[in-house]
């Protein structure tokens, strides 16, 4: 195993040393071990005013939506209620009267 570049110097002089890496050069420190990168599962999600949403909050939509590939328009004010968070580009999925949608959490304040 080789053993990476400083970040902070960008120089290829370091060595391990117990549970981190050193730079030679510019004496800077870091942890070998990466820092667990944050699943899209357990991610945070945030409405549109910067509330963290939870499975099974209400929310309420903050502006018109056209549903892709129907006539349908989900309408400004409806409230959601029992939300499931979800990974993707469209965290939130929900049933709504018109059936199943899965929705961006922007267009979403927590009611």
């Amino acid at each position: 195993m080789s053993t990476p570049a400083c970040p902070q110097c960008t120089l290829e002089n370091t060595y391990p040393d117990g549970s981190n890496f050193v730079c030679a050069d510019c004496g800077f420190e870091w942890p070998q071990a990466a820092a667990p990168a944050e699943d899209e599962d357990n991610a945070v999600v945030k409405d549109s005013n910067g509330q963290v949403l939870q499975d099974g909050d209400a929310v309420v939509l903050i502006k018109d939506l056209k549903v892709k590939g129907s006539s349908t328009v989900l309408k400004q004010g409806t409230k959601v209620k029992s939300i499931r968070l979800v990974g993707g580009d469209h965290e939130v999925d929900c049933k709504m009267d018109g059936g199943s949608f899965m929705l961006k959490a922007c267009y979403l304040k927590k009611a």
